[in-house]
């Protein structure tokens, strides 16, 4: 009894305080229009609704953009998010998020291809999910240099114009995937970027919307 109450303990002293070093963040996404605690702005994007909640809409971008929150900074945590985005025509809808933002230009991001999904064709199936690391290693360049390790299928595969949910885990340097709540990571890669920090937003190329932002820091 008593070796199992000195491991009990032991246990507690271990996670407590993993538990309590962290901070949780729900950003108000109707900031994305006004421009109150976020940067850059979408170049046609609306509000609309998932449920009860706010959701950011992307009509449409000028190729790959970002917005970020303001004065944010991030190194490791959680990020989860509802998305939703379109199953045709191709290429008309990528929807994710950015992280260790510096500016429009350099950052990391996971994103998504809703119209590769269920694709019929395997290889654009295994295009679903994908890792960048901008300005640097952008998709066309670690697809010719690093084919299939930063990108993958996810299964089971989602419906491609539906809701569906992500959990992006941040490690440095490892980048787990998970989608709709599955136990095994759709993708699992390393960083390719030497920066710490930097900022998070929403990363969206096309058509996508997003809701239900949730950012957990781990200090």
């Amino acid at each position: 009894m008593k070796n199992i109450s000195l491991a009990f303990i032991l246990s507690l002293i271990i996670v407590i305080p993993s538990a309590i070093a962290q901070t949780t963040y729900s950003p108000d996404l109707k900031g994305t229009l006004r421009g109150d605690h976020w940067d850059a702005e979408f170049i046609s994007a609306q509000l609309t609704r998932k449920d009860s909640s706010d959701a950011l809409m992307v009509t449409k971008t000028d190729g790959d953009q970002v917005i970020w929150l303001k004065d944010f900074r991030f190194e490791n945590g959680t990020i989860e998010f509802d998305a939703k985005g379109k199953s045709g025509p191709p290429q008309s809808s990528f929807i994710g998020i950015a992280f260790r933002i510096v500016d429009k230009d350099t950052f990391d991001a996971v994103y998504f291809r809703p119209f590769n999904f269920r694709s019929p064709n395997p290889m654009n199936k295994s295009h679903s999910v994908q890792y960048t690391s901008h300005p640097s290693w952008t998709w066309t360049r670690l697809r010719n240099e690093h084919p299939g390790e930063y990108e993958n299928a996810i299964d089971p595969a989602p419906d491609g114009d539906g809701w569906f949910h992500a959990r992006i885990v941040v490690h440095r340097p490892d980048v787990r995937v998970y989608v709709n709540g599955a136990y095994d990571p759709s993708l699992r890669v390393k960083e390719l970027s030497g920066r710490r920090g930097g900022s998070i937003g929403i990363f969206c190329n096309g058509f996508g919307i997003i809701a239900n932002l949730k950012i957990v820091l781990e200090h």
